[in-house]
């Protein structure tokens, strides 16, 4: 049955590409009835492998979009990039998002745990929180899918996501600036503006201000404004260049966001579902709530072309990430239940600092041998303070990690004919941990220590190593064609949960093949590809027995395996866009702590360490967990829908001068599993499809556009933490005025 699905699945994508192209063939005749529209793609160029190069030409599975493509779909953060990409899934968690590519990612709060699917800002690496503000004045934004083992190395296992936002420039004085209102009392203002200075140096400035309130009404006593925004970014950009073969490039980004909290209900099935409000826009909290985060971001980029045409470049970076978050953890109003069910609130501190620096040394490519080489170091220092209240009994919980990445890497690539290229790319990378912390109970309580009774210890170290890479094959026969065959390699660092608890690092092996085609003198764009993964020592989000903390196990294996197909197309006014990918996959076996029925058990209570050899459950102090211990194996990846396949298209329409450009889009994210058990009553998301349109008028420089974004009204789950599940937003519509000079 899978392999015939499998084979259905590579029909509808080839069959989506051809009756897509005739389509699109047949609209030149149109297109000759209006002079003042433009005619073909424009090219995309990307950076993620260091150097400029066309999209169409690089043996990558991608999706890469410019600024004014984003604003065109509607995408103004991360996690609605997956609105536009293939086998992109980005669910809600909190404190942080589950960022996975073909159910490869990051699925876990654990500030033990890598990321499996690598952010960069400016090319600086980002760690998972703080990851939600909104986008504004971006160049390009580049999703690479699959282990990106040489240029990224560790934390990419599953892909990697590039932002990039504009540079200032020497060319003159030019800028923006733009209004927003909407429904849920919606309002934003961004403004951009860069300035030449003198004919060496230039300075860019940008800002955004975005606010609405909650989409959620509180019942309870709290009365909080969970699910309302407050934003404010900027952004600070300096370009000098005083030889045509030097330039430094400096930026300065902050960032600060409040949301009034995280609005959530408890899950089908957990342990406070039958205190749960009727209708998924209605929370009913007895505690306030509050989430504020903040951000600090600033980059060096330095690069000198030798006389060679040898170039050397230097990218430092340094970020600052802090958030307070206060949660009513059962998410139900202590009112509507007995005394069985405790009152459960957490406050919460991260932060995260990051200090990186990579060196390369580039070549030029106009030789039938090019090269690049380059060194890494990036140093992560997080620190964690977390209380948890059970019916006011506390448990604290303190980490603090110092982690250290270093990698050196090389790629050549050789022309073995003029249309026969082998790439050949390697890195190897190091990676070491030194863990502190300690988990306390009591604390303020008579009867134990004034700072409490530890526990837990959550020291630890860890030190890994791995090679990574890539081998590649591409044959263009021709200016218009790419066929590429490659196999990668991919490594995650492993890590400690304890003195007496490691998980190891995991690794991939991904076997790829691929065709990119410009057809019809530029006017489409196609790309297909398939892949299969081979894993080994999977790491999975588990409860660690030894402290009662999220840890990591490794699962004995898994294989992902699927199809990936896209399109894009602009003949005359009309554009096109079509993306749609199949994935398939299969986990390995595992031993692990039944987390839902432990709350069941023990509703409201912190787990803490497990309970001595043949000793009881002992609350506050130990848990006996071998009742609650579970073996599964053979399902598919969390986080990892079947299927996912999104539609765009729009037009231009002149009268006389003036610009009239209606767009529609439709996006589906399939069904995915969020916990190992795969219950469909709480461990099951939804399939959801979301539609859009937007209704844009331009007279010269200025626009006015009306938009809608799940114009059905569509309620959804989102996300899952723990026993609560976060909801996506509803419809939102409004106008936006904007005008360039």
């Amino acid at each position: 049955m899978k392999a015939n699905r499998q084979v259905y699945a590579v029909r509808a994508l080839l069959t989506l590409l051809s009756s897509t192209t005739c389509i699109v063939a047949m609209a030149p005749a149109l297109a000759q009835q209006n002079p003042q529209q433009g005619e073909g793609l424009e090219e995309i160029i990307v950076t993620a492998q260091r150097r400029e190069e066309n999209l169409q030409k690089v043996a990558v599975a991608a999706t890469a979009l410019s600024g004014q493509g984003l604003v065109e779909k509607g995408v103004t953060r991360v996690d609605e990039l997956q609105t536009v990409v293939p086998s992109l899934s980005v669910t809600d968690a909190g404190l942080t998002q589950n960022v996975n590519i073909r159910g490869i990612g990051l699925a876990s709060g654990s500030p033990a745990v890598a990321n499996g699917v690598a952010t960069y800002v400016d090319g600086i690496f980002q760690p998972p929180i703080v990851t939600t503000s909104s986008f504004y004045d971006i160049a390009t934004v580049e999703v690479l899918r699959g282990p990106q083992g040489t240029f990224v190395g560790s934390n990419s296992t599953g892909g990697a996501i590039f932002i990039n936002t504009r540079n200032p420039n020497l060319a003159g004085v030019e800028g923006s600036i733009e209004g927003s209102i909407g429904n849920y009392d919606a309002r934003s203002v961004e403004a951009v503006l860069n300035l030449p200075l003198s004919r060496t140096l230039a300075i860019r400035g940008a800002g955004k201000w975005r606010t609405r309130d909650s989409f959620y009404t509180d019942i309870g006593p709290a009365g909080s404004s969970a699910g309302r925004l407050d934003e404010l970014s900027g952004r600070f950009g300096a370009l000098w260049k005083p030889t045509e073969s030097f330039q430094a490039l400096f930026k300065l980004e902050a960032a600060d966001k409040e949301t009034g909290g995280y609005a959530y209900r408890p899950i089908t099935g957990t342990a406070y579902a039958a205190y749960r409000t009727s209708d998924p826009r209605l929370i009913d909290y007895d505690t306030p709530t509050q989430n504020d985060e903040k951000a600090i971001q600033a980059s060096l980029e330095l690069r000198y072309e030798l006389g060679s045409g040898i170039t050397l470049r230097s990218l430092s970076g340094y970020q600052n990430k802090r958030i307070f978050n206060l949660y009513d953890s059962d998410a139900t109003n202590a009112a509507r239940y007995t005394a069985a069910f405790p009152v459960a609130t957490q406050q919460q501190f991260v932060r995260e600092r990051v200090w990186t620096q990579e060196f390369n040394i580039i070549s030029p490519t106009d030789q039938d041998l090019s090269w690049i080489v380059g060194g890494y170091y990036q140093r992560n220092r997080i620190d964690v303070i977390i209380e948890n209240r059970s019916n006011g009994f506390p448990t604290d919980i303190l980490i603090d990690n110092d982690k250290t990445t270093t990698g050196v890497f090389g790629q050549v690539t050789y022309k073995i004919t003029p249309q026969l290229a082998l790439d050949v790319g390697a890195r190897y990378s190091h990676f070491s941990v030194t863990g502190g912390g300690s988990v306390s109970i009591g604390r303020g309580i008579p009867t134990f220590p004034p700072n409490g009774l530890q526990v837990a210890d959550l020291s630890g170290d860890h030190k890994d190593g791995r090679m990574t890479g890539k081998v590649s094959l591409n044959w263009t026969p021709d200016e218009n064609n790419l066929f590429y065959a490659f196999v990668a390699r991919g490594y995650k660092p492993g890590g400690s949960n304890s003195l007496v608890s490691e998980f190891d690092p995991e690794t991939v092996i991904d076997y790829e093949i691929g065709w990119k085609a410009t057809m019809l003198g530029g006017a489409v764009r196609t790309q297909l590809g398939a892949f299969y993964y081979d894993y080994n020592d999977f790491q999975f989000d588990a409860l660690d027995t030894s402290t009662g903390q999220t840890g990591v196990t490794n699962l004995t294996g898994a294989t992902v395996k699927g199809v990936e197909a896209q399109i894009q197309a602009r003949v005359s006014g009309f554009t096109f866009d079509a993306g749609v990918a199949f994935v398939d996959s299969s986990l390995g076996d595992a031993t692990f702590v039944d987390t839902r029925a432990l709350a069941l058990a023990f509703p409201g209570v912190t787990p803490v360490q497990q309970c001595p050899a043949n000793q009881a459950t002992n609350l506050p102090t130990c848990i006996n967990y071998t009742p609650f211990l579970r073996n599964t194996g053979g399902g598919t990846n969390l986080y990892s829908p079947k299927w996912t396949y999104n539609l765009g298209a729009r037009y231009d329409l002149w009268v006389g001068d003036v610009k009239i450009t209606p767009s529609v889009s439709y996006a589906y994210v399939g069904p995915q599993w969020t916990y190992i058990l795969y219950s469909p009553v709480s461990d099951r998301l939804p399939s959801r499809g979301l539609l859009g349109a937007r209704l844009g008028v331009q007279k010269g420089n200025l626009l006015v556009e009306a938009y809608g974004t799940n114009l059905t009204d569509e309620t959804y789950v989102s996300g899952q933490f723990g026993n609560n599940e976060f909801y996506g937003a509803p419809r939102e519509y409004g106008v936006r005025v904007r005008y360039d000079f």
